[in-house]
Formats: structure tokens, sequence, C-alpha cells
């Protein structure tokens, strides 16, 4: 069984184009998300984008208005400059993701040991860049976005038979994402078809929403993501991208669904003692309709039930099975 644990109530922090290619407004977000991390005592990951836009931008398109290519552009860092922002993500006890988006970039991340990659839906159909990140060996998460069933157990499918550990999230990709396209219950599509895998649930839902985590978390979902910000700069910030109060707020709530939750689903829940002295206290007793004479056969239409239970007194439950109009 390939271990998953890594996976497991891991909150991944989508940092996205929001430093908008500037190592300052980076450190920045980092500072100010990893101690809402520490306050909350969540296991937390920040994600970067690692595009080398030299050579994924087509010859031609250089300048285009274009806005795939405007939000590629936005993005890029030196090499040294994202190397400091690993640092310090590292040093602010996170964990790092990023988001290779071609071959080059996939080695940068193998140059700065980075143990958790991520693919973008919009690439879960290259089959070359995802044949270099399996052969890499580490752990995954992909989002399906709109990948057919298909084309999604192929992927699946190739990474399991190589022994690497999978997250499937589930991900709508419109931004922001109204509560009508959010579509939780393909939670259960995920966990139903791959039952080995964690389920994670990616957002881009508007900025301070609570509700839908909670019910992807209910279904099953272990692994969440959301875009991250600060209102920083001069900057204005996205629909979909929330505020460190947004994700204090985030993970208060992803506590109180744990709590609301209790155990796993597959095993049956344990009584609390004060569900136990509860259910005890109400217990009926038998008891006769009338005085019965001594050597008496009794019958149900002898007998009531009635709280509060005496004690030593016979329970009403003990007379189950038949009993009674047996000489009992």
């Amino acid at each position: 069984m390939i271990n998953r644990n890594i996976f497991e109530d891991l909150f991944i922090l989508d940092m996205s184009t929001s430093y908008l290619g500037t190592l300052e407004r980076g450190l920045k977000i980092i500072h100010e998300f990893s101690h809402v991390v520490r306050f909350n005592n969540v296991r937390a990951s920040f994600k970067l984008p690692l595009r080398d836009v030299g050579n994924s931008v087509q010859t031609g398109y250089g300048n285009a208005d274009v806005g795939c290519l405007n939000e590629t552009r936005q993005v890029p860092l030196a090499d040294a400059d994202y190397l400091r922002l690993v640092r310090a993500i590292r040093e602010a006890g996170c964990t790092v993701t990023a988001t290779p988006f071609d071959e080059r970039s996939l080695e940068f991340c193998v140059d700065m040991k980075l143990p958790l990659l991520e693919i973008s839906s919009s690439r879960l159909n290259d089959w070359p860049l995802l044949e270099k990140i399996a052969g890499i060996g580490k752990p995954v998460v992909l989002c399906r976005g709109e990948l057919s069933l298909k084309e999604l157990d192929g992927v699946v499918n190739y990474f399991m038979t190589r022994n690497i550990p999978l997250a499937i999230n589930h991900c709508v990709s419109t931004d922001p994402a109204k509560d009508s396209e959010l579509e939780i219950n393909q939670i259960d599509v995920l966990r139903n078809r791959y039952p080995d895998n964690t389920i994670g649930y990616s957002t881009h839902e508007y900025t301070n929403s609570t509700n839908s985590m909670m019910i992807a978390y209910a279904k099953g979902a272990r692994l969440f993501e959301r875009k991250i910000d600060i209102d920083s700069d001069g900057v204005t910030v996205s629909p979909y991208s929330s505020l460190p109060l947004h994700v204090d707020t985030w993970f208060k709530a992803f506590e109180k669904v744990k709590k609301m939750c209790g155990p796993p689903g597959t095993q049956l829940r344990t009584p609390t003692k004060r569900d136990i002295e509860y259910i005890e206290s109400m217990l009926p007793g038998v008891y006769a309709k009338r005085n019965l004479p001594e050597g008496h056969s009794l019958t149900i239409d002898d007998l009531y039930s009635a709280i509060p239970l005496q004690k030593g007194q016979l329970l009403a439950r003990e007379l189950g099975g038949g009993s009674f109009g047996e000489g009992s």
C-alpha cells in the first residue's frame, strides 16, 4: 500500500501569480500566511508555479495580449529569487509544492529538492512532461479539472503502477466559481473510483467561503487547496484569492468540521460516557399490570414497561426474542 500520509490533512496555499513577479512581495506573502499557519497548528505547503517562459511561449506571441500569456508573464522570477522563496518557506516551518509547466522547470524542482509536485489540469495530457515527472518518483497531486474519467484513469494508473504516491483533487477551473458550479458531489465519484488515493478539494470559489470545505471534508476530502494573496502595494485582490484573515477562518472551519464528523466513516462510533449514562437513565424496566399469584405463567398481557428502572429490576429488553407466553 502506497503511503498517503504526506497528503492527509494538508493545506496547499497557492501563491500563483499573487507575488506579481517580485521577490519582496513573495516574501511578504510567506511571512503573513506562515503566522496564520503556526497559530492554527496545521500542516501547510506554499505552492509556486514554475514556467520557463522563454521556451514555453510560441515564437511570435512574445508581446501578444492573450489572457493565458499575460498571466504567464507575471509569474517568473530569477532562479536565485525562487531559491530565496523556498528557503523562507522552509524557515517558516512549511513545505514547498511546485507546479512545473515544462521540463526545464521540472529539473529546477529536482535541484531545489522539493518534496511535492502538482500537475495542473492543463498539463494532464502532456505525456512527455508526465513521464518526466513520474521518472523523478516524488509524490504528486493532480487536479482533475475537465479531464474525462477515461483520461483520468490513464493518468492515475500510470502513476500508481510506478508506486508513486498520488492525490487527486476535485477542481472546478472557473474563476471565481459560483456555489452552483462547485459540484462537490464529484468527491464521491473520485473516492469510489480511486479508493487507494487521497482525494482533495482545490477551490477557486469566492474569497471567504468555508462551507464548501466543510462539506468536502464530510464527503472524505483530506487535501485542500486555495489561492492566497495579501492586500498590499495597491494591488487589487482577485475575488477568488483569500487574505490571511480568510485563511485563518478556513483553518478554524476545518477544525470544527473534524470535530463534527468524528471518526472515519468506515467504522462504527464508540458511544461516549455521556451517551451511555443518558441511555441507561432512560432504560425502561418491566412492571406487572396487577398483583399476580405465585406460579402464574406470564404473558405479554400481564406486563408493561416504564421508567425509571429500579436497582436489580428486569430490563424490558431482556424479555425480547419471544420470551412471553413460554412459562418464563
